[in-house]
């Protein structure tokens, strides 16, 4: 995955570029939340595939809105990176493009920031053509209002005069690739609206199925693969890396006493994920949004991350139009905590988790027990009338409840069924 195009033009390409990492203190962070962020910066790197010759952690007191950081602190950090020949600085904030491009011609080395590193690590991960062309779209509108930068350092590494022909050449040039990448916005929209209505065509099959939907969510590399591999004893990708599943993966499982659940994995959260992404993954993001409850995965050997990891998690839940949905909250990876003690703490900290091993299987049967209880919760039993002239919504019951009697007389049609969420409201009316 390694990426060369952060070397320079005259670099060794037969080489790896040699990341300098930068953490950020805001105001809002403590010292250890933002060390935190810096060693999750690292992982990232990691997944990459970029070496790292150093970090330092700065403190942003106030926003300068030409480099985000001081300009004192800024020309520091540039002569510790070049002090120990990185080739690239990687800031763990989001910089605006004016403030990327000031970073690189103070430093005259190449700089990106913490949504340039996960974007690329999308487009490295991506498996399927939906996941391709949602990746395609949140880079290309990141990259877009970043042209004027990569036009200026292509300027700077071929050495061009700044007289009247070298901007004239520029300007030429900027218009013509920002045009090509707003045609390329546009087609990537419209490639990604076909898919998009494939997917809802795909769904609304699977809706006609009285079958409660479950979507596992959670923060990257949180097991939740592993997971969902043990429940159903599927053939899911399972990598102890960040971001290893980035298509939504949909598998039945059969609970205890005969209900069937549809239990969905998709993309995984972190920390100050770019909204482009989010944007761009709404489509796969939506199943998650249209399941009748969630099951949020911790990574319960995370230590003292974990509030902030479940936080980032409901945060994203909140962003999409699920956070009010049931929740039942699952510890995995247990068998990593073995002391008795640091479990009591995790209980105390998420008394309503249940604490599990995807690797050896303890917990399993306490979470089959909790899956078929929020099941069957979803499922409610109704008693309905539907008159004569209301036939109409007979197709969607049968297509989409599990109906138990039927019963016609003069008023109509008697029913006893089990409807999912997402059909209940719609019945209310109904109701005897």
């Amino acid at each position: 995955m390694a990426n060369r195009k952060y070397l320079g033009e005259d670099a060794d390409l037969t080489r790896l570029p040699v990341a300098f990492l930068v953490g950020v203190q805001t105001q809002e962070t403590s010292a250890d939340e933002a060390q935190d962020l810096l060693a999750e910066l690292a992982e990232l790197t990691d997944t990459l595939g970029l070496p790292q010759a150093g970090s330092c952690l700065a403190r942003l007191r106030e926003i300068n809105p030409a480099l985000l950081l001081g300009s004192g602190k800024a020309k520091e950090i540039i002569e510790q990176a070049k002090s120990v020949d990185a080739d690239l600085i990687i800031i763990d904030e989001m910089l605006s493009p004016v403030q990327q491009r000031n970073w690189e011609e103070l430093s005259e080395l190449a700089v990106i920031d913490r949504q340039e590193v996960i974007l690329d690590i999308f487009a490295a991960r991506a498996q399927t053509n939906e996941a391709r062309l949602q990746v395609a779209l949140a880079k290309a509108n990141y990259d877009l209002p970043r042209l004027t930068r990569k036009w200026t350092h292509l300027h700077r590494q071929r050495g061009m005069t700044g007289g009247m022909g070298g901007r004239a050449e520029g300007e030429q040039q900027l218009e013509l690739d920002q045009r090509q990448l707003r045609d390329r916005i546009a087609k990537l929209g419209r490639q990604l609206e076909q898919v998009r209505r494939q997917r809802d065509v795909q769904r609304s099959k699977r809706l006609r199925e009285p079958v409660p939907v479950a979507a596992i969510v959670g923060y990257t590399n949180a097991g939740k693969s592993s997971l969902l591999n043990k429940l159903t004893e599927a053939d899911v990708l399972v990598e102890n890396k960040l971001f290893a599943t980035l298509d939504p993966t949909l598998r039945r499982l059969q609970l205890p006493g005969g209900l069937n659940l549809l239990l969905g994995d998709t993309v995984g959260f972190i920390r100050k994920l770019p909204h482009l992404l989010v944007e761009a993954f709404k489509s796969t993001l939506e199943e998650t949004r249209l399941a009748d409850y969630i099951i949020e995965v911790l990574d319960a050997s995370g230590g003292d991350k974990l509030p902030a990891f479940h936080q980032t998690t409901q945060n994203v839940l909140k962003e999409i139009g699920a956070g009010l949905k049931p929740n039942i909250t699952v510890l995995n990876k247990i068998d990593l905590v073995p002391d008795k003690l640091h479990r009591q703490r995790l209980m105390r900290k998420f008394p309503d988790a249940i604490m599990v091993s995807a690797k050896t299987g303890e917990g399993l049967p306490e979470l089959l027990e909790k899956l078929v209880e929020q099941s069957t919760a979803v499922m409610r039993e109704m008693r309905l009338l539907v008159p004569h002239d209301r036939y109409d919504i007979m197709k969607t019951i049968r297509n989409r409840c599990s109906i138990d009697q039927e019963k016609y007389n003069e008023l109509g049609v008697e029913l006893i069924l089990r409807a999912p969420e997402s059909c209940q409201e719609m019945l209310e009316e109904f109701l005897l």
